[in-house]
């Protein structure tokens, strides 16, 4: 709050940019080309390029090559982390009868990649351990917390137990969590057609969902915890750095984790007894969902090669003209866990003709103020590996000298998203209504605004949405590589991409994520690739050249006011809930009521939820609120004005907004990280029953389409996780925010 103040006091704002510099914008917006967008793609997906594999490194050198041919400064830096690739794994069901699970996704016609078997990484989750498991099966719904109250009310207890969930409703990693927390010994994942197989549509190569024997790889490394290499947290995985024994590193699973498909999953499911599957945990299985356990037993065994592999993290810049050290960086990452066309490469061919543009742009006489820097983030997908590892190389310079991040990642078809860091939430909106949809030919901005129209459940909702002045952005969990930026290091930062009308997520983290599906169903003529150049190039070009940063404060206040309110209703909520509950149970309720034929035990009694002192929070959030007014205030007498910039006072307002999201970051306890202070957070779980909003980004109150569940949802999956509502819990008697999604 006192950065606020004293920004306020020496505001002093022109009253709008120089026409010179909206000229170069829209010079700029004028030049990405979708065609050398679709070849980029088809260059960098040609092959499988996961971590460690020579197709990873031959991106690579091939990025830098075409960053240099536009005209920047390129490099490739190093880092060497823990990547492990299975060398046996075994599934197979052993009583009442034998079968074994194929674990293979095989080609099809008429997609030339998908043979590339020699090239592909098998399918398994990263960074579970070694195991070898003989069990009882135990069906485990989507395997989050409320999933296993229900179980234990059904008197079905995991224990000693191999438990096979479904993907879905949280981040992959928090199911074996929760399964090792309640003793099972080993877990499977699996993608029911419900949630993105032919319950959805057609399923490829005829349609767009997910295949029987369709797979989604993935980490389910503890990223909450920490993010970035296992065995080097909170320094860079350099040559020389001190590691961690395997033994000693707390990301990794604490029980032997495995995907499989539908077509693998079906046997094993349909051998499974016990009470029949509550009705909201049935997929679309052609089979009657029991929960177990027996007669299904299991025999379950992955082992993996444990090596280091080498990172290549392509960095490109174009040097500022007045303040070089001050960086605008944008990031995407290039690893994939096959040929990765969509996850990540429609993002990267975007950036990848960014750079183009702005080096014609260049060549044309244009120079940013400050240095603008593009990243091409290798080891994203196992664990944000190369964009941690480099924030923790750089962190010292890059808290001098980062005024923004800017992330994309996978891009499809449809409505413009941006979530981020509040202060940033009046320019988000700004570059938005200065793109023009490349299919309904309106500004991005108002598609996206009479899209939230047509789903706000409320007059209200509708009214608020027609009459605030700037659509509102959701705050950023985790997920992509965004996140040491923000939780880490504490740079204002914003994760952009388009999509809702592309192909959904039946491909996600599978063979068949390739340029022959994402050319037919995601994005068939490139143009909103095209349209996130345009984007994330227009971000960058009123960054760069911005007198003053364009930071406001006021969505950033509003929103922790929010925060503070939905912690308050939720205690009062919880404490009600509680009572009620306990009164229940003392009546007798639940075995007046209970079905004979169910066999459901009552809830156990819970502790009562205490009252809480909200009064700190109460007078922080007041305190900037009323800064943020302050600084506001300031901004609209500078701009009535008229007055010119002047040079010092403008360089120690910006001094004092960068320093604005780094005081926000806090070091919390029990944590061996630094993470935001607001960093909104979604439960693993808190109902079993599936849900159409999203739960992973582009949720509700971001400037963008409700786009579903990256794992797995019934709607476009691709946004990334850990963008959830704030939703503290209540357990125990005490209030903390569940754990993030990444």
């Amino acid at each position: 709050m006192k950065i606020l103040t004293a920004a306020a006091a020496f505001a002093v704002l022109a009253a709008s940019p120089p026409e010179s510099d909206v000229q170069w914008e829209r010079d700029y917006r004028a030049l990405p080309r979708a065609d050398s967008i679709r070849e980029f793609n088809r260059r960098l997906s040609a092959v499988p390029h996961h971590v460690g594999s020579p197709g990873d490194a031959d991106n690579a050198k091939w990025l830098e090559q075409k960053f240099r041919e536009f005209g920047l400064d390129a490099k490739i830096e190093t880092f060497d982390v823990l990547f492990p690739t299975p060398k046996e794994r075994i599934l197979e069901l052993v009583e009442p009868a034998g079968f074994r699970a194929s674990l293979v996704e095989p080609p099809v016609a008429g997609d030339p990649t998908s043979s590339q078997k020699d090239l592909q990484l098998p399918t398994y989750n990263a960074y579970s351990i070694d195991g070898d498991v003989t069990a009882p099966l135990v069906y485990v719904n989507y395997g989050v917390p409320a999933d296993y109250e229900r179980l234990e009310r059904l008197g079905v207890d995991v224990r000693g137990k191999i438990v096979i969930a479904r993907y879905g409703a949280s981040w992959r990693g928090i199911k074996p969590k929760v399964a090792a927390e309640h003793g099972a010994l080993a877990c499977l994942i699996y993608s029911d057609p419900k949630d993105d197989g032919y319950s959805e549509g057609d399923v490829y190569p005829r349609g767009s969902q997910r295949p029987p024997a369709g797979v989604q790889r993935g980490s389910v490394a503890d990223m909450p915890l920490y993010p970035g290499d296992p065995l080097t947290p909170g320094v860079g995985a350099t040559a020389g750095a001190k590691r961690l024994d395997r033994k000693d590193a707390a990301t990794l699973t604490k029980i032997p984790v495995m995907p499989i498909s539908y077509g693998d999953a079906q046997p094993l499911l349909a051998a499974l007894g016990g009470p029949v599957a509550p009705p909201e945990w049935r997929g679309a299985l052609a089979i009657t969902y029991h929960v177990g356990p027996g007669p299904a037993k299991a025999h379950f065994r992955i082992a993996f090669n444990w090596k280091l592999e080498t990172l290549h993290d392509v960095i490109a810049k174009i040097p500022g003209s007045t303040w070089p050290d001050e960086w605008v960086i944008h990031g995407n990452h290039h690893d994939a866990w096959v040929n990765g066309s969509e996850d990540p490469i429609s993002g990267l061919s975007a950036l990848l003709e960014e750079a183009r543009a702005l080096g014609d742009l260049w060549k044309k006489g244009w120079r940013p103020k400050r240095t603008i820097v593009l990243c091409a983030w290798d080891g994203e997908e196992p664990g944000l590996l190369g964009s941690t590892e480099w924030v923790e190389t750089h962190e010292a310079e890059l808290k001098q000298k980062a005024v923004a991040y800017l992330n994309t990642d996978s891009n499809s078809a449809g409505y413009l998203s941006i979530d981020g860091s509040h202060s940033l939430e009046a320019f988000a909106n700004g570059v938005a209504g200065d793109i023009e949809d490349p299919v309904k030919k309106v500004s991005a901005a108002r598609r996206v605004r009479l899209k939230r129209v047509e789903d706000a459940r409320t007059a209200e909702e509708r009214k608020e949405i027609r009459e605030r002045a700037d659509l509102k952005i959701d705050a950023l969990g985790s997920g992509s590589d965004f996140t040491p930026f923000l939780q880490h290091a504490g740079i204002a930062s914003l994760n952009l991409g388009f999509g809702g009308e592309g192909g959904g997520g039946g491909v996600y983290h599978s063979i068949y994520d390739d340029f022959a599906w994402v050319s037919r169903f995601d994005d068939p003529d490139f143009a909103y690739g095209r349209a996130l150049s345009q984007t994330t190039g227009t971000a960058l070009l009123r960054l760069a050249s911005a007198d003053l940063l364009p930071f406001e404060f006021s969505g950033l206040a509003e929103s922790v006011a929010k925060y503070v309110k939905e912690i308050q209703d939720l205690a009062k909520e919880k404490r009600e809930a509680t009572e009620e509950r306990n009164r229940e149970i003392e009546e007798g309720l639940f075995e007046a009521t209970n079905n004979p034929r169910e066999l459901l035990k009552p809830p156990p009694a819970q502790p009562p939820v205490p009252y809480f002192d909200f009064s700190p929070l109460e007078n922080a959030s007041a305190t900037l609120s009323a800064a943020a007014r302050g600084y506001a205030a300031a901004l609209a007498r500078a701009r009535a004005a008229g007055k010119p910039l002047e040079a010092a006072r403008a360089a120690e307002v910006n001094r004092l907004l960068r320093g604005a999201a780094p005081a926000l970051v806090q070091a919390l306890p029990l944590r061996a990280r630094l993470l935001h202070g607001l960093r909104r957070q979604d439960p693993a779980g808190r109902a079993g029953a599936p849900r159409r909003e999203a739960v992973e980004g582009g949720c509700a109150g971001s400037l963008g389409h409700r786009r579903g569940h990256r794992e797995g949802r019934r709607a476009d999956p691709r946004r990334r996780e850990g963008a959830g509502q704030l939703a503290p819990t209540v357990r125990y008697g005490a209030i903390f925010p569940a754990r993030m999604r990444s």
